[in-house]
């Protein structure tokens, strides 16, 4: 499948802040024509629609995130998070059984320190993307502009020595967002990519649920997450799993777009 270029949203200065500033405008105006019976809840319920956005993977009021590819065939985007590790080996010889390609979201400080596996990724011929330095899953979603901007360019950085590519794509942490992940996509080239189809695999270990998960969701243009080197030991055999679905299915495994 060919993607159309537009898929690659690099952000650009967002008007969220001017909905923000719009939204306190209206409720002091409410507050001080209906009092605060009225002007407390409005408030309340106008910061929640600043914060909510921050864990719905595929809200776009911060930034453009892509979760599905515009395609009408039985086409998937394969995706990887949190490698390398112990099962990168095992799972491409499990893509290369399937004759499959996906697109692996790798931690910078990992890939540095197993730079022999990312060679490999790349050698047998898949994508990377980056997935923050240090994988900060507590905290992603709070950090400040300087934290997030060092999450994103050490990564990048990171990523671009060890594979002799630069990644053009970025997955947040769980998917999080906040006002300040754009700029740092903005200054490396980056669009960020969410997903259409999870089984949970990084804390569920059981392949049936987490098949029937991505199962429910699969539809042409998916874009499927995956994990490797979760807690449970068992991604290598939800991986396989996955690439069995897909086949049953017929489905064929796509590049990511450029």
């Amino acid at each position: 499948m060919s993607a159309p270029a537009t898929l690659h949203r690099i952000p650009r200065p967002g008007a969220w802040w001017a909905w923000l500033l719009l939204s306190q405008l209206a409720v002091a105006l409410l507050w001080w024509r209906l009092g605060w019976a009225w002007g407390l809840p409005a408030l309340a319920l106008s910061h929640l629609a600043f914060l909510l956005p921050v864990f719905l993977p595929r809200s776009p009021l911060y930034l453009p995130v892509l979760s599905r590819l515009p395609a009408d065939d039985r086409v998937a985007w394969l995706t990887i998070d949190d490698g390398p590790s112990d099962d990168t080996v095992a799972i491409l010889d499990a893509l290369d059984r399937h004759g499959a390609r996906a697109t692996f979201f790798l931690v910078g400080e990992r890939a540095r320190a197993r730079p022999a596996l990312v060679a490999e990724i790349r050698r047998r011929g898949h994508a990377i993307g980056n997935h923050t330095h240090t994988h900060p899953s507590a905290r992603f979603w709070a950090l400040g502009p300087r934290a997030m901007a060092a999450e994103i360019g050490q990564a990048q950085q990171a990523l671009a020595e060890v594979a002799g590519v630069a990644p053009r794509w970025f997955r947040s942490v769980a998917g999080h967002s906040n006002p300040f992940l754009a700029a740092p996509l903005r200054e490396h080239g980056l669009a960020r990519l969410a997903w259409t189809a999870r089984g949970y695999d990084a804390v569920d270990g059981d392949p049936v649920r987490v098949l029937q998960r991505i199962g429910r969701d699969l539809r042409p243009g998916a874009i499927v997450l995956l994990h490797e080197g979760a807690a449970h030991g068992r991604s290598v055999e939800i991986v396989e799993g996955a690439l069995c679905l897909l086949a049953e299915r017929g489905y064929a495994t796509v590049e990511p777009p450029q």
